[in-house]
């Protein structure tokens, strides 16, 4: 028996034993940071500046070897369109790869529906990615170690150590994981830490042509995206869950999770 059917045979067992242990292990992020305390990987999206436009996302697919076609993705983007009668509704059609160019939005089994700009209240659009938490539910339910993360702060997947048990994609409540149809092992965004860990950018806020996205160093108080942490009206994508997301919005509407 190989390895990984090995570990896949047993992964129920040793999961439900890791998540009852780990639920009473609070993470000091002092200990965490402990290694490289100046560094502090952070992420700031500016709705105001987004338009939709798909680049980002189409740089993070040609980056990051996810296939062009498959209805994955480690980043995206959602249109909102808040009606005047109060509906809120949403769509994302190839995750916002090719943009939004028409009026009419998918809504599934219900068929497409035709947004008229005379219904409408207001509409934006929001980017979403892995919010690299500091208390990760993905880290604390991966029954082999194979999620983690850096001394930095960055959450990775070790594909070596994977065994595809589905865990970490059904334990994030942010909804971002996803099995890679090419090397079936469970995928995210990582910050592009291939990059930065050299001193370069995300794929994403490098293709963003209107700045609505921005990678910086929380530690470092004259850092941009520190600076709009500690003196911005931020918000965070579903702070009930108290994982303590590193992904911060600018403009950031309610109705949005």
């Amino acid at each position: 028996m190989k390895r990984r059917d090995f570990l896949k045979s047993t992964a129920v067992f040793v999961a439900g034993a890791s998540v009852s242990l780990s639920a009473l292990e609070l993470v000091d992020p002092k200990e965490v940071l402990a290694s490289r305390p100046e560094l502090r990987w952070g992420f700031l999206v500016d709705t105001h500046k987004c338009v939709g436009c798909g680049m980002c996302v189409k740089a993070c697919k040609l980056e990051n070897d996810i296939p062009y076609d498959a209805n994955v993705t480690r980043t995206w983007v959602e249109r909102y369109a808040m009606m005047k009668n109060g509906e809120v509704i949403k769509d994302s059609p190839k995750g916002a790869r090719d943009g939004f160019t028409s009026k009419l939005v998918d809504q599934g089994e219900a068929g497409t529906r035709l947004l008229r700009d005379k219904d409408i209240a207001q509409a934006f659009f929001v980017p979403k990615l892995c919010n690299h938490c500091t208390l990760p539910a993905c880290v604390q339910v991966c029954p082999v170690g194979a999620t983690y993360k850096t001394a930095d702060g960055v959450v990775l997947v070790d594909r070596k150590w994977c065994i595809g048990c589905g865990y970490c994609i059904m334990g994030c409540p942010y909804g971002v994981r996803f099995f890679h149809p090419v090397v079936h092992t469970a995928d995210k965004c990582t910050f592009c830490y291939h990059r930065i860990s050299k001193g370069g950018n995300t794929a994403c806020a490098q293709a963003c042509p209107f700045g609505a996205r921005t990678i910086g160093n929380l530690r470092d108080p004259n850092d941009p995206v520190a600076k709009a942490v500690l003196n911005e009206r931020v918000g965070i994508l579903r702070a009930e869950y108290g994982t303590k997301p590193n992904v911060y919005y600018i403009g950031l509407n309610k109705e949005v999770h």
